[in-house]
């Protein structure tokens, strides 16, 4: 269909498009495709009383616990892509965004969503929403800092996470560039749906530490 819509920009008629109508034509077209996928999946955006409630019922669930691994933050296992839709209403501007959502806990329903932030590498957010199915608060999981980032070893962490099957959310710091450990942070949510931190541990500038042996 959008091969179709160049073809006609191109010539062939009286009339030549101008780029901004090209430009809005072909996003038209794109969101018609995102609807018919979602139609597929019994979604329909403007039919539905709470879209948010019929997209986050249509995602798979990651069980818990779960931490950072390489595979995990560059492939998304059983991540969904999000509608541009979707994304608005998250008020969520990560480019090419993916979710999956956590089991629910203390009337807390809870979605990772993950950003294409540079070559299919990918930030990860932890999202809390409401009974209305409203985000309330959201933590930053795992984010790629900057490009010398992308080059450190494998073995190195930019930011380890992991949660755990009481909902402790572990972040370790870890730099890149001087290969250690400098700060480590533990949330847990509170009946406001918050996301609160509970501990804060600063590492001395000395010595390695093997993030995957502190849980």
């Amino acid at each position: 269909m959008a091969a179709a819509l160049l073809l006609c920009a191109c010539g062939g008629g009286s009339h030549k498009m101008s780029p901004e109508e090209l430009a809005h034509k072909l996003d038209s077209v794109k969101a018609l495709e995102i609807k018919e996928k979602l139609a597929l999946q019994g979604i329909n955006l403007e039919e539905a009383d709470n879209p948010l409630k019929q997209f986050y019922d249509s995602l798979d669930i990651q069980t818990l616990p779960i931490s950072y691994t390489e595979d995990y933050v560059n492939f998304l296992p059983s991540f969904k892509p999000v509608p541009q839709e979707i994304a608005s209403y998250l008020e969520f501007e990560g480019r090419s965004p993916k979710a999956i959502t956590l089991p629910e806990t203390v009337g807390a329903r809870l979605l990772l969503l993950a950003a294409d932030e540079v070559e299919h590498k990918y930030s990860l957010w932890l999202y809390s929403l409401d009974d209305e199915y409203i985000p309330v608060d959201k933590l930053c999981l795992y984010a790629i800092e900057d490009e010398s980032d992308l080059d450190i070893d494998s073995e190195t962490f930019i930011q380890y996470f992991s949660i755990t099957s009481d909902y402790e959310i572990h972040l370790l710091d870890y730099s890149g560039k001087t290969n250690k450990a400098r700060l480590e942070e533990v949330y847990t949510i509170d009946e406001a749906r918050k996301f609160v931190l509970q501990r804060s541990q600063e590492f001395a500038p000395t010595g390695e530490i093997n993030p995957s042996a502190m849980y």
